[in-house]
């Protein structure tokens, strides 16, 4: 089993712990999802030690590609909320049920964790490694694809179609922008920006 698949299979734990009905009443989602994501990235990070320089490459004009794609996934979240909300009658209690997770941590304490630590962590382990390892077995455009559905596929211990559908449109959008820029940075201020403002800035419901 290559490290891809040993560390989304980690993933897939954690995020049964976090989402699962099983499991997710007994644990802090917050505390737990710091300590997910800082063990993954750490992870990603080792492994690929050797092209850091590359993945992580820096140009001031990510700074505005992040925060302008943020807004632009924001505007797809709200329309895609009026829209499911008036067509399926679980998308409104299933919206809920993700945003029940807010009470037991403080905003502030929310805000910090996605913007400084949960947020840009996912991209390092979701785009810097899994996606950037991908691209060797399944091409650029396969590798995308691949890490987001993966993505997406380690939400459905929720069992909630609509966390499902957002992570598989979230992960597709970064996944794109790592495609595109190949560096994580546009992906990461995105993802970080784009989490404080769905949950605790402007949240959709």
């Amino acid at each position: 089993m290559t490290s891809v698949a040993r560390l989304c299979a980690l993933a897939a734990f954690f995020w049964f712990v976090l989402f699962s009905p099983w499991t997710a009443p007994r644990v802090n989602f917050w505390l737990f999802m710091a300590m997910a994501t800082a063990v993954l990235s750490a992870a990603g990070l080792w492994l690929q030690r050797d092209r850091l320089r590359e993945i992580y490459a820096f140009n001031p004009s990510h700074v505005l590609i992040g925060l302008a794609s943020a807004l632009v996934l924001y505007a797809v979240f709200l329309a895609g909320n009026l829209v499911s909300t008036q067509i399926f009658q679980f998308a409104k209690p299933e919206i809920a049920d993700i945003y029940s997770t807010r009470a037991q941590a403080s905003p502030l304490t929310i805000g910090l964790l996605l913007l400084f630590w949960v947020g840009p962590a996912e991209e390092i382990f979701w785009r810097g490694f899994v996606q950037e390892r991908l691209y060797a077995k399944c091409g650029r455009t396969g590798g995308c694809i691949a890490a987001s559905l993966i993505y997406a596929a380690v939400h459905v211990f929720g069992f909630n179609v609509m966390l499902f559908m957002a992570s598989l449109v979230c992960g597709l959008f970064w996944g794109g922008l790592y495609l595109k820029y190949r560096s994580v940075w546009p992906g990461l201020i995105s993802h970080a920006v784009w989490d404080v403002l769905i949950f605790v800035v402007i949240p959709v419901q």
